[in-house]
């Protein structure tokens, strides 16, 4: 599993609308994706963890590989 990188939460949301993600609502610093039935919440800080980011990804379906493949 290759390591994750330091992402912001704008940087984040932008991959995952790459990927297929739309955002549905946001309430105060946290943004909900959806993808079809799978969804996940981006917390819109200027650097998110690698364990808040591994778990967002795990929440959303989406692989490590393909997070980092989409932020190039």
């Amino acid at each position: 599993m290759p390591k994750l990188p330091v992402v912001s939460g704008r940087e984040c949301v932008a991959v995952l609308q790459r990927l297929g993600f739309s955002i549905t609502r946001q309430r105060g610093s946290h943004i909900v994706m959806r993808c079809g039935e799978r969804g996940c919440v981006v917390p819109n800080h200027r650097e998110i963890r690698a364990g808040t980011l591994h778990g967002l990804l795990r929440q959303g379906g989406v692989g490590p590989e393909e997070f980092i493949a989409a932020l190039k």
